[in-house]
């Protein structure tokens, strides 16, 4: 069954506020930063808050830990970084809708299972997940600024002050 003009528009769209939702490594990096937290609900509300705001790093570090996987392998290395660019330069950089998402998914999924890279994922995808967890749990929130700011639970607690006034759910 092949997917509808609508599901890949849905899923361009989704890439691409992925992409806008990038920072700078400076900040993701500082090492100031860092410090344990309180308790286990200041954990939690660090852990969402960090996932959103730091989404497109942690995704290219996910991809940076899996070639790192693959670094004494060559040709699946080559091939994955050839996907790689294939896949920017005919989905996620052009604006109008590419035919290329089926055959570059049927290609990447040929070229895990055929080099044996699907072990190195999912290496890769352990790996990042602890380094993910731990930076998303130590990351103070306090200084990062702009209309993140707000809850990481999103318009579930509403926009409205505390003033009595009814928000709906």
């Amino acid at each position: 069954m092949w997917p509808s003009a609508e599901m890949l528009s849905n899923i361009k769209e989704a890439s691409q506020s992925v992409v806008s939702t990038r920072r700078p490594w400076r900040v993701f990096l500082d090492p100031s930063s860092l410090s344990l937290p309180s308790s286990i609900s200041e954990t939690t509300t660090r852990l969402a808050h960090n996932l959103t705001y730091f989404l497109f790093n942690y995704a290219l570090l996910l991809l940076l830990v899996f070639l790192l996987t693959l670094l004494r392998h060559p040709f699946p290395l080559l091939l994955f970084l050839l996907l790689s660019a294939a896949w920017y330069f005919l989905y996620f950089s052009r604006d109008d809708l590419p035919i290329a998402i089926i055959p570059l998914s049927l290609v990447t999924l040929v070229a895990l299972f055929a080099t044996g890279a699907w072990l190195y994922l999912l290496l890769a995808v352990l790996i990042a997940a602890v380094v993910v967890f731990l930076h998303a749990a130590l990351r103070s929130t306090d200084e990062l600024v702009g209309d993140d700011q707000e809850s990481p639970y999103g318009p579930m607690l509403g926009d409205t002050p505390a003033t009595g006034a009814y928000v709906p759910v």
